[in-house]
């Protein structure tokens, strides 16, 4: 096969208007923040292509199992992981902040602190109705209400329905899968189109990032941005690839595997710009369609290891930073609350700057006008958080595939190379495959 120019391969595009909006960011601020709309308008494209993609890959999925104790079985399996991993990402994100101690030295006095600049974000915060308002939210007004305003977990709720009810209808409902196959394919083609506009949006997204808060900013508050990425490098080098590993896989493949989400995530700050190419990647790579549509949908809300970092590690560093001591007690409380909390955090930018203020609300010790300190260094960790959020739920699909026994090892061995498999991870695929 003739090899793709350089020039043409995707990532190598995201990359190089990643480096070319963080120059003109810093040398043509004003320029750069005026180019907000393309990374603003690439979202959009990709959240107007979410809703059906999710719908079509998790109806056929299900449709496709023709067995309903499998569909519970899965999804049970799925939440189960969920937890764990967002458990240990919020008492690492509490681990991390006691032994870096990004907040020591500041010395803030919360009394001197302007909280008009948060203040509409502790406003949304506020408005949130708890768990029933949480599942008042999944459950659309109308069938067709859950496309149109394009919310994750209410697309999945009507498509986990409709799949259901075209497997207990059976035979008289095969022409239905059949069309929303095809019409599957046609999807996923508008989102290789919509994808081919990454760089521009990496690009404008960057540069507006830059452009507005500046590389200067980050200076006095690069010890909580640096405790942020080195936690949630630990996290994934660590955690992750210790799971990846009992699963039967090379993370680092993995994640070379998918570089081009990552990147277009690094550029626009939002896991969510990635989310049907990441499904359709996984397919690929050997997990089953009916995996794969309920668990990386459903993780989007209910695994957000970088987020659940994120949020204990920040409330602590403001801590710190104003001389306010947290009791041992308060501490178990925050981490009682962010597991709750952190399920309602979209996979959008700004999403956790909002699930940090209702987290304060209920820890009252620590004043949410506190929340001033990172207001303007929050864009630089959403990426992080973004990044750290999409390989945790492309990891959560293998090891629920893996746990399925319905991984396909031939596939994944061959696109993520044969030595991708090591220790304890290659016993466990021997012993599928003699099975």
């Amino acid at each position: 096969m003739k090899r793709k120019p350089l020039y043409k391969i995707l990532y190598v595009q995201v990359l190089a208007a990643i480096v070319a909006g963080v120059l003109l960011g810093h040398f043509a601020p004003q320029a750069a923040v005026a180019l907000k709309p393309l990374g603003d308008l690439f979202i959009k494209l990709v959240r107007m292509i979410i809703g059906p993609v999710i719908f079509c890959t998790v109806v056929t999925g299900i449709a496709g199992m023709q067995d309903m104790k499998k569909v519970g079985r899965v999804g049970g399996k799925a939440l189960l992981y969920f937890e764990l991993a967002s458990t240990l990402a919020l008492a690492i994100g509490l681990l991390a902040a006691h032994v870096l101690a990004p907040g020591n030295g500041f010395n803030v006095d919360p009394s001197t602190l302007d909280a008009h600049a948060v203040s509409s974000y502790a406003a949304q915060a506020a408005h949130g109705d708890g768990l029933a308002g949480f599942i008042a939210h999944v459950i659309p007004d109308t069938f067709v209400g859950a496309l149109v305003h394009g919310d994750i977990l209410p697309v999945l709720l009507i498509a986990m329905l409709f799949g259901t009810a075209l497997t207990l209808t059976g035979k008289p409902a095969e022409p239905v899968t059949h069309l929303i196959e095809a019409s599957s394919k046609a999807f996923f083609r508008i989102v290789g189109m919509v994808t081919s506009l990454a760089p521009i949006g990496a690009f404008g997204a960057i540069a507006f990032t830059i452009g507005r808060y500046g590389i200067v900013s980050l200076l006095p508050m690069f010890k909580l941005i640096g405790a942020f990425y080195l936690t949630a490098f630990l996290f994934v080098a660590v955690v992750l690839g210790m799971v990846a590993r009992l699963a039967g896989f090379n993370l680092w493949r993995f994640l070379a595997y998918i570089r081009d989400e990552l990147l277009i995530v690094l550029g626009t700050s939002t896991s969510e710009a990635a989310l049907p190419q990441l499904m359709e990647k996984l397919e690929r790579l050997g997990c089953p369609r009916g995996v794969v549509g309920l668990v990386v949908p459903t993780g989007y809300s209910f695994n957000l290891d970088g987020t659940n970092i994120y949020m204990t590690l920040a409330v602590l560093f403001l801590a710190q930073a104003t001389n306010i001591h947290l009791t041992f007690a308060q501490e178990i409380v925050l981490l009682l609350v962010t597991m709750l909390t952190s399920k309602g955090a979209a996979s959008v930018a700004g999403a956790g700057f909002i699930t940090l203020a209702a987290s304060l609300s209920v820890v009252p010790t620590v004043p949410v006008s506190a929340m001033v300190l990172i207001l303007g260094i929050d864009r630089f960790m959403s990426e992080c958080r973004a990044l750290t959020n999409i390989i945790g739920n492309g990891v959560a699909a293998i090891v629920v595939s893996a746990w399925e026994g319905e991984l396909d090892r031939t596939k994944l061995a061959a696109t993520l190379g044969d030595d991708a498999r090591t220790g304890r991870g290659a016993s466990i695929a021997n012993r599928e495959a003699s099975q």
